[in-house]
């Protein structure tokens, strides 16, 4: 998705700023992907005038827990001011182990319930926007918005339902519910909003006609730019920074690592239901390998900058992701580390158009052999600035809440949305 025109939010020309509700399974002072995403975009938006009531459960990712002081992660039921002049309304969730993913549905299913009497509080909206991939924030969106009498948005962050088929996640009469509940909301939705250009033709394909794209992305005035690795080096550093589950496929990383060796090293930084199986094959295969739990704000820069190249990681039987970046993706091309690339479809075309990196087959044959190949001509890793300038034109929250806020505009009042 390019962006023709840049704007600052600030200045954006929607006639009348509007009163938007989010709901999200996760908000601030969380630290996951909704929250990167919304936490940016809501800046922009209160930037620009709007008002923002986010709706969404007492802080508690991501080990199914409180685990901030209260007037941080906020009470059941009660109003929070949040960082950027928006209203949090928490709702209550149910407490689970993180790992669990039978439990995390549980709790976002109570959470989703829950939300329906404390979205019909508070001043009426001019739009309700659900974010998946929550599913159950579906449903809740839908309800409220036909309570309420206001336009319904509906955000997928994935590819559902295609993911669901993918990963198997429902058998059976339950897998044809939950692919039906979904795309019954997808179908009445007043608008759908996708992360990636090919979900969103997908979408179209399916007769589902307003469909918008506004993509991932990073604020770019936040993160630095590092010099490249070190033009010699006894060790090779490669580093993934994510979510550690079965769509990423980090067996194939370990994996290489072994092949290599001596000489070579991996990091892992994250969580998820994968790790401990991940952990466990690392010292099976004597793999050398370290693993961190998730890092935020400078602890992050700092793995960036000892490492030599950092993966993004799809796996590659699975065609919904084909229509699937992962969102690092654009970190590492804008903090300007060598992306190594396992990917296909949209992800591999950005990293190929942006000039970050390689793609590689999803095996570790392959993958050691490329970081073998890097060892030996470490010029390679230094990617220039091309990745940070593709970032810029294309991936950058301040432009890309003018883009949502268009279409949302578009679609509440089109009358002063034409006259513009």
């Amino acid at each position: 998705m390019k962006t023709s025109r840049k704007r600052d939010a600030a200045d954006h020309n929607s006639a009348s700023p509007l009163r938007l509700m989010l709901l999200t399974h996760s908000y601030w002072p969380e630290h996951s992907p909704p929250q990167r995403r919304w936490s940016s975009l809501t800046r922009e938006f209160t930037k620009a005038g709007w008002a923002v009531d986010v709706v969404a459960p007492v802080a508690h990712y991501p080990n199914g827990r409180r685990n901030l002081p209260r007037r941080e992660a906020g009470f059941a039921f009660s109003h929070q001011p949040g960082p950027f002049k928006e209203t949090i309304r928490r709702v209550p969730y149910l407490r689970h182990l993180g790992t669990s993913p039978l439990a995390r549905f549980a709790d976002q299913l109570f959470s989703a319930v829950m939300s329906v009497p404390v979205g019909l509080g508070g001043k009426k909206p001019d739009a309700i926007l659900a974010t998946a991939p929550s599913l159950p924030t579906l449903a809740t969106g839908y309800v409220l918005s036909r309570l309420r009498s206001v336009p319904l948005i509906v955000e997928m962050r994935d590819a559902w339902p295609d993911l669901a088929r993918d990963a198997r996640l429902v058998q059976g009469s339950v897998k044809s519910v939950a692919e039906r509940a979904v795309e019954f909301v997808q179908q009445r939705a007043d608008l759908v909003v996708t992360v990636t250009e090919g979900f969103a033709e997908t979408l179209r394909n399916r007769g589902i006609k307003n469909v918008v794209t506004v993509s991932n992305g990073l604020d770019l005035n936040a993160m630095p730019f590092l010099e490249a690795p070190p033009a010699e080096r006894d060790v090779f550093h490669a580093l993934y920074l994510g979510n550690h589950g079965k769509s990423q496929r980090l067996d194939i990383l370990i994996r290489a690592a072994a092949l290599l060796g001596d000489g070579f090293h991996l990091t892992l930084v994250g969580h998820g239901t994968s790790r401990p199986q991940l952990v466990k094959l690392a010292r099976e295969l004597d793999a050398p390998v370290t693993f961190f739990p998730s890092l935020q704000g400078q602890a992050v820069v700092d793995k960036y900058r000892e490492a030599d190249t950092c993966i993004v990681s799809l796996r590659d039987d699975w065609k919904s992701f084909e229509t699937t970046v992962p969102s690092k993706t654009y970190e590492v091309l804008a903090i300007g580390r060598h992306v190594t690339a396992i990917v296909k479809g949209e992800a591999k075309r950005i990293v190929q158009e942006a000039g970050g990196g390689d793609v590689v087959p999803a095996n570790a044959e392959a993958v050691a052999e490329l970081w073998r190949e890097l060892s030996k001509d470490r010029a390679r890793l230094a990617s220039g600035t091309s990745g940070r300038e593709w970032v810029k034109a294309n991936a950058d929250y301040a432009q890309l809440a003018i883009r949502y806020m268009d279409a949302i505009s578009a679609l509440v009042r089109p009358e002063e949305q034409a006259a513009v």
